[in-house]
């Protein structure tokens, strides 16, 4: 695996890592979008799989706000990450995107403009017809500007509804915060937090009928795990009716980490739809 800082057009930074670089003349690479609460590094076992699987590059990168890519700014929307997704697409000369969670909220609304042949997505948090809801962003935001950082996490935890510690009391789940503050996951979680309740609130106001995503490639996989929470998999079905040509697929077995776990069934999956 290979890592740069890239430029972006408006002056920022993107820390990116190349797996599998030296395929580069084997075919377009994959671009993998990221979730929320975590950094490129989570994706290293699934990018490795995947480009060995395909004999093709696969890049990830540090959305800003995570590694040594630029801070993400106060006024955060999602065309700042649809912006930066065109750089390194044109960076690494790809035209084939896979996005997980947030980053599929991204990539999906991204490839209704951006040059996308494939697009493969994974439990996309994308709002269609209101189907992602955050009512628990106040209390959040309450928790914060009381200097609450471990009951704020526990609220965020909570209303995203994606790990098995979501399904713990508030109060449990607050102290559970307290206690992990010094490891390096509560260190992790506490540097994301701010960054994710932003995108969760861009992908919010970003909610639209999925009529416009007829826009997408015509080659567009989605795949929602079975034991996601099923609001993922409300948006995608909408998403799906709307788009003859896409492959919509339920991983048995797997939750909302499947991608960072990269099971073989998946990959075999991913393969074979980027192998076209």
């Amino acid at each position: 695996m290979t890592s740069e800082n890239i430029k972006t057009p408006d002056g920022g930074t993107l820390e990116l890592f190349s797996t599998g670089a030296e395929l580069a003349s084997a075919g377009s690479g994959v671009v993998v979008v990221p979730a929320s609460m975590v950094s490129a590094a989570d994706y290293t076992k699934f990018a490795q799989k995947l480009s060995a699987a395909l004999g093709r590059p696969v890049h990830t990168f540090n959305r800003r706000g995570r590694g040594s890519s630029s801070p993400q700014a106060e006024d955060y929307t999602l065309d700042s990450d649809i912006r930066d997704l065109d750089a390194v697409m044109k960076h690494t000369s790809s035209t084939d995107v896979f996005g997980h969670s947030f980053g599929g909220a991204v990539a999906l609304h991204a490839a209704r403009t951006l040059p996308v042949e494939r697009l493969a997505v994974y439990d996309p948090a994308v709002s269609v017809n209101h189907s992602v809801k955050a009512d628990w962003t106040a209390e959040y935001e309450r928790a914060t500007a009381a200097g609450d950082d471990d009951r704020a996490l526990a609220v965020l935890t909570k209303g995203l509804e994606t790990g098995a510690f979501s399904r713990m009391p508030l109060s449990m789940l607050t102290i559970a915060n307290k206690l992990t503050a010094g490891t390096h996951l509560g260190k992790q979680m506490r540097e994301k937090m701010r960054t994710g309740v932003r995108e969760i609130k861009a992908i919010i106001a970003a909610d639209m009928p999925a009529e416009p995503f007829l826009e997408l490639p015509l080659e567009t996989l989605i795949v929602v795990g079975e034991k996601s929470p099923a609001y993922f998999g409300v948006a995608c079905g909408q998403i799906h009716d709307v788009l003859s040509g896409s492959s919509y697929t339920i991983l048995q077995g797997s939750g909302h980490d499947g991608v960072l776990r990269a099971p073989d069934r998946l990959i075999t999956e991913l393969s074979d739809f980027f192998a076209g």
